[in-house]
């Protein structure tokens, strides 16, 4: 039985708790995280869902994602969630989430990081992981639209795989030598 930690519309932990699966009163709110895990080619590590798992059975999904458990914090949900999903120990506490998506009945983090994987050497949870493998922007996109891939925005597919080389609403500066009269 997982038990959530229940936040207010502005993301302060309220002290109350709910299990999973409980319906969450109205400006009551739940903490969810993803990692995306990208390679130096730029590929993205995506899983696909166990076929007997409940909410999107057998389609891919980003590389992890789940919600935060009673009294971790963000960086502590990601840690435990990568390890259980597939094996992988990264150390979350000096990051933070590269953006936030608040939905209808939470925080959604998500966390993008860079790390050479061989997918032979991940342990999957064989609960919720019956595969992964590596795919690029237009491969990803591609799983969406013939309804492979959990249905998420494509927009924000588009965002995740731009805003990997660095963070905030801008991209990366480039350094450009100006001539002195500019």
């Amino acid at each position: 039985m997982e038990v959530w930690d229940i936040y207010d519309q502005d993301r302060v932990r309220t002290g109350e708790l709910i299990e999973r699966g409980s319906k969450l009163a109205p400006a009551q709110y739940h903490l969810v995280v993803h990692v995306c895990i990208f390679n130096k080619e730029g590929e993205l590590l995506i899983q696909q869902r166990q076929p007997f798992k409940k909410g999107w059975p057998g389609k891919w999904d980003l590389s992890v994602g789940g919600s935060a458990l009673a009294g971790e914090s963000s960086q502590v949900a990601a840690q435990r969630e990568t390890w259980e999903e597939l094996g992988l120990k990264f150390d979350f506490s000096q990051e933070r989430p590269f953006f936030t998506i608040n939905f209808s009945r939470g925080f959604d983090d998500f966390y993008l990081i860079e790390a050479e994987v061989k997918t032979d050497d991940l342990v999957l949870q064989a609960s919720e992981v019956k595969d992964t493998c590596w795919v690029d922007h237009a491969q990803l996109i591609d799983l969406r639209e013939r309804g492979k891939l959990i249905p998420y925005h494509r927009g924000l597919l588009d965002m995740i795989f731009e805003m990997r080389v660095g963070r905030g609403t801008h991209p990366p500066r480039k350094l450009i030598n100006l001539p002195n009269n500019v």
